[in-house]
């Protein structure tokens, strides 16, 4: 009776190399994912906000092309807003009012009334582009990251699919790599392509395509802003999705994160507010000094929407105060260092501690990420 070799027989094709490996690992994933119908509404919502800031785009380049630019800049230093792009109009307006007078004229002396008008474009574009990354995109990347990583990983471990992965040619760092670019090309989605594309409609509808070379460095910002808003995010979520196999416990500690982070955030920065208040009030009253005096001078040196959208003006990095407990929450660390990419945060205290923060975070769960994944080759 004749026998037959049945044994592992060497592969007489030809391999093609580890990045073929991460390709196929993260388009399975995607097309697993994009499988889910509440992922789809998500990503196409996700695109929705960009129309509302296209509006504010096409406003303001529109009143530079008319010549309105001064008379808008006028507006904003007393205290009003700007009429034709909703509550967006607070960011311009008040954009265009922290200049001085007189520190315009100057300028348009030195570089003319165009060297000027760059200069403002780049402000206004520079809070629109924050605001739109930092206020609808971030949080509707952790509602996206939410959907789609808890899975990822506790998928595997239920299924035990780490005999296939690594009994075949994958290695654990082809298997890593493969499940961060699953969340990276939805993180580019939601957060870099719409805020590239806004800036696409900007250039398109300004008065000459020479825009583009004033503003050429903005694309690279929003890129590393995306970045930025991903790595952290990224690493913690599939952090999560390894320590259990079921996905469900997952995705719990993912929002549990983001809600309890935010809350702590929220309590302790409304404690300062009213701690401050209270040392307002104390002063006005041993100085005699009127407290409504003392409103009404500081709403005359600021438009009165950053007191109703303080929200907003927050995320369009117009809220000068330092916050001193963004450090606590990973949504308020990002919008730190996102509007430091930006340009506008350049204080150093502000930014080292979210700073910090983040790489902590960001350290300890690729550690733990790459322990677990590493766990079934030490068994």
């Amino acid at each position: 009776m004749p026998l037959h070799d049945v044994g592992y027989r060497p592969w007489q094709g030809q391999r093609r190399g580890t990045l073929a490996a991460i390709l196929v690992i993260a388009t399975t994933g995607i097309r697993l994912a994009w499988t889910s119908r509440w992922l789809r509404r998500a990503v196409f919502f996700a695109w929705s906000p960009a129309l509302v800031f296209a509006g504010s785009f096409f406003a303001f380049e529109q009143a530079v092309d008319e010549g309105r630019l001064a008379t808008l800049r006028e507006t904003a230093r007393h205290g009003e807003t700007l009429d034709g792009v909703g509550i967006l109009g607070s960011v311009i307006a008040q954009t265009l009012g922290e200049q001085p007078a007189g520190m315009s004229a100057a300028a348009e002396r030195h570089g003319g009334p165009q060297a000027e008008a760059d200069r403002t474009r780049r402000a206004v574009w520079s809070r629109l582009l924050l605001a739109f990354m930092r206020s609808p995109q971030a949080i509707l990347l952790a509602v996206v990251v939410g959907l789609v990583a808890p899975a990822l990983v506790s998928r595997d471990l239920r299924a035990k699919a780490w005999l296939i992965y690594f009994t075949r040619p994958v290695g654990k760092l082809e298997y890593v790599f493969g499940k961060l670019l699953i969340l990276a090309l939805l993180v580019a989605t939601i957060t870099m392509l719409p805020a590239l594309s806004l800036w696409v409609m900007g250039v398109a509808v300004s008065p000459s395509i020479a825009v583009a070379l004033t503003t050429w460095d903005l694309p690279l910002r929003i890129m590393l802003a995306s970045a930025a808003l991903a790595i952290p995010t990224i690493l913690m979520a599939l952090a999560y999705s390894s320590l259990t196999a079921e996905s469900r416990i997952a995705s719990f500690a993912w929002f549990a994160t983001w809600a309890a982070c935010w809350i702590a955030h929220t309590s302790l920065t409304t404690a300062d507010m009213l701690r401050d208040s209270d040392q307002t009030v104390a002063t006005a009253r041993d100085t005699g000094g009127s407290l409504t005096g003392m409103v009404a001078t500081a709403r005359n040196g600021r438009p009165p929407d950053l007191r109703q959208f303080r929200w907003l003006s927050k995320a369009a990095g117009l809220d000068r105060t330092i916050d001193r407990w963004a450090w606590l929450s990973p949504y308020h660390a990002l919008g730190v260092i996102q509007a430091w990419i930006f340009g506008i945060e350049t204080r150093w205290q502000a930014i080292l501690p979210p700073l910090l923060s983040l790489c902590v975070v960001s350290v300890v769960s690729a550690a733990v990420l790459w322990w677990r994944v590493d766990a079934p080759a030490r068994v």
